[in-house]
């Protein structure tokens, strides 16, 4: 016999109406090689299962999918032209039911966490908004602060996933880290800064300059990396939002190191120059989570948009600092 031809993308042959209990049979009986064995696997009669498989053929055009055998069956070359097939389509419905089922978990679930601040600038809301367009019935919970006290809370139980950072230092390593996106540091001058049509700069540049901070310490701000470039920045200004920092920065009162992910949200009087040095510090962007705690599938499924949102706004800032 003619192998069998199963329809497949092809418009001029008409598409088989089939029965996914008709291929389950199929495939329990091309395993086991016996109608007997295959009934008492699948808990039916040896006669259900002759039903199905002769529903099959019948399906398929009237040809034997087996040969019968004094002693078991064998498969025809129809039936073994059939058996990917069959597994194909069988596959795809397990992993439609694992999917669909992951979402009803998803959709029931809350979902805490944490972000640090220029995180909220852009790629925490656009995950978040593809997360809600995804799994709209997850309900969200939204704390902001600073790394450690982010890492915290997620050691205590209180959130369940952290967006944190890292720069030019060791990762935090109680926690399971995601890298996301690894983002340029640039500093920001005012307007009339003589070094603001530059285009880019070099940290030792402004080793004399006044400086705006969120702390009066550069240790555990962005501010390390001008240690590392060997002076100790005078910090003429403790101020904790980017916004403040940039007013500060507009009104001639200092300078100050401004990360990637914040550089969109820029004021027009304050212009932002790319770091030269060799080794230019970047900050590392991480979603953290707890060692040692089952991630549940909301948690997964924002690591997901998380990610996506990640890679976008790399290639983004990769884009930009080409062009600077």
């Amino acid at each position: 016999m003619a192998a069998m031809r199963i329809p497949h993308d092809e418009s001029s042959c008409a598409i088989p109406e089939l029965s996914t209990v008709w291929l389950r049979a199929f495939l329990e009986v091309a395993r086991a090689g016996s109608f007997t064995v295959a009934a008492r696997a699948l808990g039916w009669t040896q006669s259900a299962v002759s039903r199905q498989v002769a529903s099959l053929e019948s399906a398929l055009g009237g040809g034997p999918l087996f040969d019968r055998l004094p002693r078991g069956v064998r498969l025809t070359e129809a039936g073994r032209a059939l058996v990917p097939y069959a597994e194909a389509v069988t596959r795809s419905l397990r992993g439609a039911g694992r999917e669909l089922a992951a979402l009803r978990e998803v959709a029931s679930e809350r979902l805490r966490f944490g972000a640090f601040a220029t995180a909220d600038a852009a790629l925490v809301p656009q995950a978040l908004a593809a997360l809600r367009a995804r799994h709209p019935a997850v309900r969200v919970e939204r704390e902001e602060g600073l790394t450690a006290d982010l890492l915290d809370r997620l050691t205590a139980g209180r959130l369940d996933l952290t967006v944190v950072s890292t720069t030019g230092r060791a990762a935090p390593n109680a926690h399971d880290l995601h890298h996301l996106l690894d983002e340029p540091l640039y500093v920001a001058v005012p307007a009339g800064h003589p070094l603001a049509r530059a285009g880019g700069v070099r940290l030792a540049q402004l080793a004399d300059a006044d400086w705006i901070s969120g702390s009066d310490r550069p240790e555990g701000t962005l501010l390390e990396a001008a240690v590392r470039h060997g002076f100790r920045p005078r910090v003429a200004h403790v101020v904790g939002e980017w916004t403040a920092k940039q007013g500060y920065v507009a009104a001639g009162l200092g300078v100050a190191l401004v990360p990637g992910l914040a550089a969109s949200s820029v004021r027009p009087d304050v212009v932002l120059l790319a770091l030269r040095d060799e080794e230019a510090p970047l900050r590392t962007v991480y979603a953290a989570t707890a060692r040692g705690r089952s991630v549940s599938p909301a948690v997964r499924a924002f690591l997901a948009v998380l990610r996506e949102e990640a890679a976008r706004l790399g290639c983004a800032m990769a884009q930009a600092a080409f062009r600077g």
